[in-house]
């Protein structure tokens, strides 16, 4: 079997590296690390500016030992916001990540966006559908780029999947399953625990707690492994540790385009799980089922058929996925390096951007139908799906219409 890795690292060339700032992912942050790691990765991005932390003496301090510059080194994002806009040229900023607390999504993104940056936002994009609708339409008059941290769709074998359905290999796609579930907060000590208690706060995070967080990743490789967006869903939801304003787990049933039936279960108190992101697709002629802790193996049955196991990096895979796999074959590829091939189509997209006359289509920027980041469209329906969750677990599983991206105007 060839082993290869298909991946050109742009570091090595003498292509001058973009410039990257950060907004949240502090010390002790749980994502900041993976962002840091994901934006370096391919030599692609160097960090130069960033707001941290909440404390603006933490968030410059931190940045120092991050070898941020001095005077980019900010107490806050506001103050990063007014210097930043100042600056032209080659040390201006070619994109911004923003990796903080959900409530504060919405104003930093649109704030970034009206100045002209591009910008990736962890998810959820905002808080309600109406502000990712607004961050959409300034997406697109400012000709920017907004894209949405669905990292896990930066899989090799979530990318395989992607690409033998849009081949045909299913044939029609009648039903797909995903599941993430973990059990990580099931000690019920948030009062204790400030990495968990935000998340069921709804001052903090909005209406929705484990769906929003984790159910909105796996409604997401729903739509990016099928093609096909949600239409409506049913909604149960349960606060099963006392106490908890918001729910902390969900079973949703959802309907997609072209009668695609979906089922969809998270959860953050499945104790003996750990990380529990899987997702299954079944169609006329055959089925497929991946599983994230095991994220090198993607299983593949056709109908009547044997089941054969396809390995991330061996030979044969579709070009998605070999774009997407940096090392070889037999070794595993996790989480940051999946958050990269999200960076890595970034700045390709930046890159085609800053050519002059570069195509725009919708908020993503990018003349390539092979980049495969998240957008700001995707970042609404997961919210407006969050919000008919909602609707419907408050109405004991009645079913919801998911709104649909509005048109540009």
């Amino acid at each position: 079997m060839a082993v290869r890795a298909s991946r050109m690292v742009s570091g090595l060339s003498s292509v001058a590296r973009l410039n990257w700032g950060l907004v949240g992912g502090g010390e002790g942050s749980q994502i900041g690390p993976v962002h840091r790691m994901a934006a370096r990765l391919d030599g692609e991005f160097s960090l130069a500016a960033g707001a941290l932390d909440a404390c603006p003496e933490s968030s410059r301090a931190f940045a120092l030992r991050l070898g941020i510059a001095e005077e980019r080194a900010y107490g806050d994002w506001q103050d990063m916001l007014a210097a930043e806009s100042a600056r032209d040229g080659d040390d201006r900023l070619d994109l911004v990540t923003v990796a903080t607390p959900n409530a504060t999504h919405y104003p930093i993104t649109r704030g970034f966006l009206e100045a002209g940056f591009n910008v990736l936002c962890e998810k959820p994009l905002t808080m309600t559908s109406d502000e990712a609708a607004d961050i959409i339409a300034i997406a697109r008059a400012h000709g920017r780029i907004c894209a949405v941290n669905f990292g896990y769709s930066g899989y090799p074998l979530v990318r395989e999947m992607r690409a033998m359905v849009r081949q045909g290999q299913l044939g029609r796609v009648r039903l797909v399953v995903v599941e993430f579930s973990h059990g990580h907060h099931a000690a019920g000590d948030d009062p204790d625990n400030p990495r968990i208690r935000w998340r069921y706060d709804p001052r903090q995070v909005g209406n929705s707690a484990q769906f929003a967080d984790c159910g909105s990743h796996a409604l997401h490789l729903a739509s990016f492994v099928t093609g096909r967006q949600v239409e409506r869903l049913s909604a149960d939801f349960a606060s099963c540790v006392p106490g908890r304003e918001l729910e902390d787990d969900a079973m949703v049933a959802f309907r997609m385009q072209d009668g695609i039936v979906g089922r969809l279960w998270t959860s953050a108190v499945a104790v003996g799980r750990q990380h529990g992101l899987t997702l299954q697709v079944s169609g006329e002629r055959g089925g497929l089922r991946w599983q994230q802790e095991q994220a090198n193996q993607l299983y593949w049955c056709p109908v009547g058929g044997r089941v054969t196991v396809i390995e991330r990096g061996e030979a044969g895979l579709s070009a998605d996925a070999e774009r997407a796999s940096r090392i070889a074959v037999g070794h595993v590829e996790g989480m940051p390096l999946a958050f990269a091939n999200v960076y890595a189509d970034l700045a390709l997209a930046i890159r085609s951007q800053a050519c002059a006359g570069a195509e725009q289509e919708g908020s993503g920027g990018s003349p390539d139908d092979a980049l495969l980041y998240p957008i700001a469209e995707d970042g609404f329906r997961t919210v407006a799906a969050t919000e008919a969750a909602v609707r419907s677990a408050k109405r004991h599983g009645a079913w919801e219409d998911v709104p649909t991206v509005p048109d540009p105007i």
